[in-house]
């Protein structure tokens, strides 16, 4: 089994991706799996560089080709550098490709020459249907024609399944979700003293961070008795900045880019998880709370609303800073009613736990090869 991806994580963009690289991991406990990838670097003077590792047990060969301001020369040299990676690796008997970019280009590649048939895992949110107008024609037809050549395609969410129906893409559609390390992500089962409002994300715009901290700031006004955790790989000077703005040092904690074992930690500590998003495919980090034991708070977007139950987590409506505040002052004040942590930490380990998602892509890879 190889995997091919539009993005991975690599030395320029260490957490790109990361979700591509735990469902390499979960199929790995069924299937021998092997990792390419090539992604451009403006600063190499070679024309290719190998990073041939073994990371968490898979073969993950990274080929970095030397980036030029032409788009064109650059696909080229991406090319090349997944055929010359190609060499390097075992032919597999499926080639496991992930996000309909022009990436993908080189899986049609060896399904023509080597007839390697390839699946296609889904993960952008540009294939959403409310997206799918900032989407160039250019790219829904590459996407479209990679499409055709796929076997099967298989997006995280119900919703970006619509999204690529919509797209016009009519090979079968099967929902496989991201997985979650419920190991990593377990209970803490002490007292927590503190009730912990937590946020983890890259903190772009399309997060709100700086909604959460206004709201946040508004509601301890009154509720002077919880803390704010919030953070991630992102610009963490202007989440600083919004912190002063809104008059929240005394009760914020800022941290920027932890370590996953670090994040799963936090979980542990929180209370509850806020996700206040504009968009999401499906929301990777509320399975994440989930399987620490920990309600969420979620806009209802995207893929969200397939996995946030009202037993488990509360639904506001996008950019709704009143309803936020208001589900926030409620959550605080004890007047929701929430499944027990084991409960909630439970649905995580029957669907999204790595041997869960490796059986479910185990049973479409024979579907496949049996054809």
């Amino acid at each position: 089994m190889l995997f091919i991806s539009s993005w991975f994580p690599n030395k320029l963009e260490p957490t790109n991706g990361n979700f591509v690289q735990r469902h390499a991991e979960a199929v790995s406990l069924l299937h021998d799996v092997e990792i390419l990838h090539a992604i451009g670097d403006s600063s190499q003077n070679e024309k290719f560089i190998f990073d041939d590792k073994v990371i968490n047990g898979i073969r993950t060969l990274i080929v970095y080709y030397k980036n030029s301001k032409n788009p064109l020369l650059n696909f080229y040299r991406r090319m090349k550098a997944y055929q010359l990676g190609f060499k390097r690796v075992e032919k597999p008997d499926l080639v496991h490709g992930n996000v309909l970019h022009n990436n993908m280009l080189f899986a049609v590649y060896l399904k023509k020459k080597y007839k390697i048939p390839f699946v296609i895992t889904e993960h952008w949110s540009a294939f959403l249907s409310v997206n799918q107008n900032k989407l160039s024609k250019a790219k829904k037809f590459i996407a479209q024609k990679i499409a055709e050549k796929a076997e099967l395609i298989i997006p995280v969410s119900e919703n970006l399944g619509n999204g690529l129906k919509n797209l016009e893409i009519k090979k079968p559609i099967e929902v496989i979700g991201n997985v979650i390390d419920t190991d990593l992500f377990s209970m803490n089962n002490g007292q927590k003293n503190e009730f912990i409002f937590l946020h983890i994300s890259n903190l772009i715009p399309l997060k709100n961070p700086e909604k959460i901290i206004k709201v946040a700031s508004k509601l301890y006004e009154t509720h002077p008795y919880f803390q704010l955790q919030i953070g991630g790989d992102g610009n963490v000077e202007e989440l600083k900045n919004w912190v002063k703005k809104y008059n929240a040092e005394a009760f914020t904690e800022v941290f920027g880019m932890i370590a996953h074992h670090e994040v799963a930690q936090k979980m542990k500590d929180a209370s509850c998880f806020l996700l206040f998003s504009d968009m999401e495919t499906q929301g990777i980090v509320l399975l994440e709370a989930f399987s620490s034991g920990i309600p969420v708070i979620a806009t209802r977007v995207g893929g969200i609303p397939e996995i946030v139950e009202e037993n488990r987590g509360i639904l506001v409506e996008k950019a709704d800073e009143k309803a936020l505040f208001e589900v926030m002052k409620n959550v605080l004040e004890d007047k929701i009613a929430f499944e027990n942590s084991e409960v909630i930490r439970s649905y995580v380990v029957d669907n999204f736990s790595k041997q869960k998602i490796a059986e479910q892509f185990s049973e479409i890879y024979n579907k496949v090869l049996t054809k």
